[in-house]
């Protein structure tokens, strides 16, 4: 092939792709203008489900004279409970630490500086898993292997997708139902949907509450009860009406 004839085809070829590309940026035609009247509705489409993910805040704290002492014996008795978690089933990503602390301790009394008594240690970890159920006798689990502090649990859908996607085509129905009550009302009819703009999705757990521990005898766990996770879309719908 020639210099000439290369420089041609690679012209061509540059050509063909530039014609391809503005092609395929090419701005979609504009959505005819509204004839008649505009109605905005704001609605919202909400669904429950049975929460499938639950998480658990456990910590322990110890109290040492020195520094050292504290934070030692806190890793010993962490170590047993992130042990015993493991020995429930609880995977290692389901398990994650939320938090280390170590702090003095002071005395204090009038006109005299605060004396150092001691140091206080404290590690958190946040724990997730699966099996709602289990939620109690985990809890005990972990008071059982030296965690004094619990925090829990908060309840989650692990796949909120089809929820939140049920949700959304709820929040669209109810939003033509109610163009079309505000239609006849006026005396008009729906044309078509102008547009539709997803204000916002409620998919937060639940929070974390003080979960009280009892001891009735051996056969009790702690009581856990998981109801429903309500999820919720809101959508802005704009319509034409005549």
């Amino acid at each position: 092939m020639t210099m000439q004839r290369a420089i041609r085809t690679a012209a061509i070829a540059t050509l063909a792709a530039s014609a391809g590309a503005a092609m395929a940026q090419a701005p979609q035609p504009p959505m005819p203008p509204i004839q008649g009247t505009r109605l905005d509705i704001v609605a919202e489409g909400e669904v429950a489900r049975r929460p499938d993910v639950v998480t658990i805040g456990a910590g322990v704290v110890t109290q040492a004279a020195t520094a050292g002492e504290a934070m030692q014996e806190n890793a010993r008795r962490m170590t047993a409970t992130v042990a015993a978690l493991r020995k429930a089933g609880v995977a290692d990503r389901d398990i994650q630490t939320s938090s280390i602390n170590l702090s003095p301790q002071y005395r204090y009394g009038e006109n005299v500086p605060p004396v150092i008594t001691g140091y206080q240690a404290s590690n958190q970890v946040s724990v997730r898993f699966r099996d709602v159920t289990r939620a109690g006798a985990i809890l005990d689990t972990l008071v059982a292997q030296g965690a004094n502090q619990i925090n829990g649990p908060s309840f989650a859908l692990d796949k909120p997708e089809a929820a939140l996607d049920e949700a959304r085509t709820l929040a669209i129905a109810t939003a033509r139902k109610r163009a079309e009550l505000y239609a006849r009302a006026a005396g008009m009819t729906v044309r078509r949907i102008v547009s539709i703009t997803e204000s916002g999705s409620n998919n937060q757990p639940q929070p974390m509450l003080m979960v009280q521990m009892r001891s009735r005898g051996e056969a009790d766990s702690t009581p856990v009860q998981a109801g429903e996770q309500k999820m919720s879309v809101s959508v802005s719908v704009s319509f034409e009406l005549q």
